[in-house]
Protein backbone atom coordinates (compact mmCIF):
# COMPACT_ATOMS: atom_id res chain seq x y z
CA UNK A 1 0.00 0.00 0.00
CA UNK A 2 1.32 3.80 -0.85
CA UNK A 3 2.00 6.21 1.79
CA UNK A 4 -0.40 9.26 1.10
CA UNK A 5 1.28 12.61 1.71
CA UNK A 6 -0.57 15.64 3.18
CA UNK A 7 -0.72 18.48 0.01
CA UNK A 8 -0.32 21.86 1.89
CA UNK A 9 -0.64 25.32 -0.37
CA UNK A 10 1.04 28.09 1.47
CA UNK A 11 -0.49 31.57 0.95
CA UNK A 12 1.96 32.37 -1.86
CA UNK A 13 0.41 29.37 -4.08
CA UNK A 14 -3.01 30.31 -2.97
CA UNK A 15 -2.33 33.96 -3.98
CA UNK A 16 -0.72 32.40 -7.34
CA UNK A 17 -3.55 30.01 -7.90
CA UNK A 18 -5.88 33.13 -7.99
CA UNK A 19 -3.73 35.53 -10.06
CA UNK A 20 -4.00 32.92 -12.83
CA UNK A 21 -7.61 32.25 -12.59
CA UNK A 22 -7.69 35.97 -12.81
CA UNK A 23 -5.43 36.33 -15.69
CA UNK A 24 -7.13 33.43 -17.42
CA UNK A 25 -10.64 34.61 -16.51
CA UNK A 26 -9.74 38.10 -18.66
CA UNK A 27 -10.21 36.00 -21.75
CA UNK A 28 -12.22 33.49 -20.53
CA UNK A 29 -14.07 32.30 -17.70
CA UNK A 30 -14.52 28.96 -18.06
CA UNK A 31 -11.18 28.11 -19.57
CA UNK A 32 -10.18 29.47 -16.18
CA UNK A 33 -12.06 27.56 -14.40
CA UNK A 34 -10.84 24.76 -16.00
CA UNK A 35 -7.42 25.06 -16.07
CA UNK A 36 -7.15 25.73 -12.23
CA UNK A 37 -9.37 22.76 -12.06
CA UNK A 38 -6.77 20.38 -13.99
CA UNK A 39 -4.21 22.63 -12.33
CA UNK A 40 -5.46 21.62 -8.48
CA UNK A 41 -5.84 17.94 -9.68
CA UNK A 42 -2.00 17.91 -10.27
CA UNK A 43 -1.26 19.43 -6.98
CA UNK A 44 -2.98 16.83 -4.85
CA UNK A 45 -1.76 14.23 -6.89
CA UNK A 46 1.38 14.72 -5.37
CA UNK A 47 0.06 13.10 -2.31
CA UNK A 48 1.63 9.57 -4.12
CA UNK A 49 4.99 9.73 -4.58
CA UNK A 50 5.99 13.50 -4.43
CA UNK A 51 10.14 13.00 -4.71
CA UNK A 52 8.84 11.24 -8.72
CA UNK A 53 8.98 15.33 -10.20
CA UNK A 54 13.02 16.53 -10.37
CA UNK A 55 14.43 18.89 -8.39
CA UNK A 56 14.54 22.50 -9.52
CA UNK A 57 18.08 24.13 -11.13
CA UNK A 58 17.93 26.83 -8.52
CA UNK A 59 18.67 24.65 -5.49
CA UNK A 60 22.42 25.23 -6.78
CA UNK A 61 22.33 28.80 -6.05
CA UNK A 62 19.48 28.96 -2.51
CA UNK A 63 20.99 25.82 -1.11
CA UNK A 64 17.34 24.35 -1.29
CA UNK A 65 15.95 20.53 -2.04
CA UNK A 66 13.08 22.03 -3.96
CA UNK A 67 11.19 20.39 -6.72
CA UNK A 68 8.65 21.30 -9.11
CA UNK A 69 6.09 19.91 -11.53
CA UNK A 70 5.63 21.52 -14.96
CA UNK A 71 2.06 21.81 -15.98
CA UNK A 72 1.42 23.49 -19.51
CA UNK A 73 3.68 26.87 -19.18
CA UNK A 74 3.76 26.84 -14.96
CA UNK A 75 6.02 25.05 -12.74
CA UNK A 76 4.64 24.10 -9.37
CA UNK A 77 7.45 24.72 -6.90
CA UNK A 78 7.07 22.27 -3.99
CA UNK A 79 9.15 20.85 -0.80
CA UNK A 80 8.50 17.69 0.72
CA UNK A 81 9.32 17.55 4.93
CA UNK A 82 8.46 13.99 6.39
CA UNK A 83 4.39 13.59 5.23
CA UNK A 84 4.49 16.31 3.72
CA UNK A 85 4.09 18.46 0.50
CA UNK A 86 4.27 22.42 0.62
CA UNK A 87 3.18 23.85 -2.46
CA UNK A 88 5.39 26.97 -1.99
CA UNK A 89 5.13 28.81 -5.18
CA UNK A 90 3.38 28.52 -9.13
CA UNK A 91 5.01 30.13 -11.63
CA UNK A 92 5.00 30.88 -15.29
CA UNK A 93 7.61 29.14 -16.82
CA UNK A 94 9.33 31.82 -18.47
CA UNK A 95 10.07 33.11 -14.79
CA UNK A 96 12.94 32.79 -12.42
CA UNK A 97 11.97 31.33 -8.95
CA UNK A 98 12.91 34.19 -6.24
CA UNK A 99 12.79 33.09 -2.64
Amino acid sequence: MTKKCKVNLTQHAQDDLEHIYYYIAADSPNNAVNFVLQLEEKLYSLNTYPERHPLIPENEFFGTDYRHLIYKKYRVIYRVIADSVFILRIIHGAKILQV
